[in-house]
């Protein structure tokens, strides 16, 4: 399936926005949906944010996106932010792009291939090792 297009603002930065389009083509996207208050999230993103840290990896490209229709308040995200991630973190439009990439739950992590098709797709039981294994066969 071909990974639908968007463009969303930054959550800490409104004024700029990430346009999915730029990428692909270019890069291997890991897009993570999540909110501040579910402690799936709390559990999955930790490691995350530990392989942003240490990947170095040009060809990837790793999003978060707050889904808003779903978060408590822009305030929640922003402070989670703050506090746990330097992945670049985009704003849902309520639940406009959570809903586009079909997403039952929190967190979901979508892997899209470098031609733009979903190459993996896990939701909040999913072992982060299955997405590095992913990850590794388009690396």
């Amino acid at each position: 399936m071909k990974a639908p297009l968007f463009e969303l603002p930054y959550l800490d930065k409104p004024n700029e926005t990430y346009n999915i389009e730029d990428y692909i083509g270019q890069k291997v996207i890991v897009l993570t949906f999540w909110v501040s208050w579910c402690p799936d999230c709390a559990r999955d993103l930790p490691k995350k944010e530990q392989f942003f840290k240490t990947s170095h990896n040009d060809d990837l490209e790793m999003i978060t996106i707050n889904v808003t229709g779903r978060e408590h308040g822009d305030e929640e995200a922003l402070k989670y932010q703050d506090q746990f991630l330097t992945q670049p973190v985009l704003k849902d439009r309520g639940r406009e792009v959570y809903d586009l990439y079909e997403c039952e739950g929190v967190p979901t992590t979508i892997v899209i291939n470098r031609e733009g098709e979903i190459i993996g797709r896990f939701g909040d039981q999913a072992d982060f090792v299955e997405v590095i294994h992913t990850l590794s066969e388009v690396l």
